[in-house]
């Protein structure tokens, strides 16, 4: 918004366990007077395999996040190749040239499609694959703004452009009541990155 974009907002309810954030991205969009933010149900819970969309238990209390070189059990599989796909849809419809995504490649905790090579793939694709690429009246262009930055840097980015930060969620494994669990490797790297940038974290946890 401060570049001065008219905002269309796309948020997924895809069976995850933390479905919590659902009501925190409604807020946010509201806060930001985005023109219509779009709820769009799939059902990635029918696929599973991931902890996020299957009766597999969250990693908790790993100092740092995940720290090895393996994709997590966390990593939901091919989530941001769904979820671009109906944001390219979406932009196409209307008449849009500009999507982004706010993946991460520093604290992205292992994940494949958070990747600055795969963000140019897709869009590489975006173009091959849509009118108005290939009539070449315009390009579709994927901004990732968060990519390069540490979670510290994130932080200190959306205090400085006013975000409240009381409307966002991060847990991956949300206690019945909607606290945060404080013990994810999304959480843990929350509280680090609230720490490390001198911010308070205004939001309340079980742990």
């Amino acid at each position: 918004k401060s570049k001065n974009y008219d905002l269309y907002a796309l948020t997924f309810r895809y069976g995850q366990r933390h479905e919590f954030e659902i009501g925190t991205a409604k807020e946010c969009a509201r806060s930001q007077q985005v023109k219509n933010h779009v709820i769009m149900d799939i059902n990635l819970r029918a696929f599973g395999g991931s902890a996020l969309t299957d009766n597999i238990d969250v990693p908790k209390d790993r100092i740092g996040g995940n720290t090895s070189d393996e994709i997590p059990i966390t990593y939901v599989p091919a989530r941001n190749t769904i979820f671009l796909s109906f944001a390219l849809g979406y932009s196409e419809s209307l008449g849009c040239d500009d999507i982004f995504i706010g993946v991460n490649a520093l604290d992205y905790s292992g994940y494949p499609d958070c990747r600055p090579e795969y963000i140019s793939a897709f869009e590489s694709m975006s173009n091959l694959a849509t009118k108005s690429g290939v009539t070449g009246k315009s390009s579709i262009k994927i901004h990732t703004p968060l990519i390069n930055m540490g979670k510290h840097e994130i932080i200190e980015t959306g205090a400085a452009l006013g975000v409240d930060y009381s409307l966002t969620h991060s847990c991956y494994d949300p206690v019945e009541s909607g606290l945060s669990c404080g013990r994810c490797d999304a959480c843990i790297l929350r509280l680090q990155g609230f720490k490390k940038a001198g911010v308070i974290d205004p939001i309340r946890y079980a742990n």
